[in-house]
């Protein structure tokens, strides 16, 4: 068994559509990023790349990468865990927590479970996800940024 943890900060854009754990969330705006800002997912793979022992995600994936602009954050969630298991990993779970003022998450939780499982190839009960605020501290908590912090536990038995 290993464990990795990760961390991931975006500031709103001034336009276009959340998306947050790969479920497109209309309250918000979209998360200024190099691909498309997905806070939660960066968090998680850099939580399956650590305890993978395969350094982070700015070395899989950089950010002046032109192949990667825009590109939809599943997409390097699925490139993460094929690594992973190309090391011989499987994921075991993931727990995260997302930590925002606004929009108010509780409602996506549930489709955002869903999607991240997928992603990482488990069942949703696999994957817990958090919310909560900064308690209007700094940048988070005026409502300008959203972060996430995750856990990933890995198991040998990937391909």
């Amino acid at each position: 068994m290993r464990i990795g943890n990760g961390y991931d900060v975006h500031r709103f854009a001034a336009s276009g559509t959340l998306r947050l754990g790969g479920v497109e969330i209309a309250d918000a705006p979209q998360l200024e990023g190099h691909s498309d800002g997905d806070t939660l997912i960066h968090a998680i793979i850099d939580a399956l790349l650590g305890a993978a022992g395969e350094g982070d995600i700015g070395e899989h994936f950089p950010p002046g990468d032109p192949s990667t602009a825009g590109i939809d954050s599943r997409e390097l969630l699925t490139r993460a865990v094929r690594l992973v298991a190309a090391r011989g990993y499987r994921v075991v779970n993931v727990d995260a927590t997302v930590i925002a003022e606004r929009p108010r998450l509780r409602p996506h939780i549930a489709a955002m479970r869903e999607a991240l499982a997928r992603g990482l190839g488990v069942e949703a009960s696999a994957v817990n996800i958090k919310a909560t605020t900064n308690e209007g501290l700094g940048e988070i908590g005026a409502g300008e940024a959203i972060a996430a912090l995750a856990v990933a536990l890995l198991d040998e038995g990937g391909e």
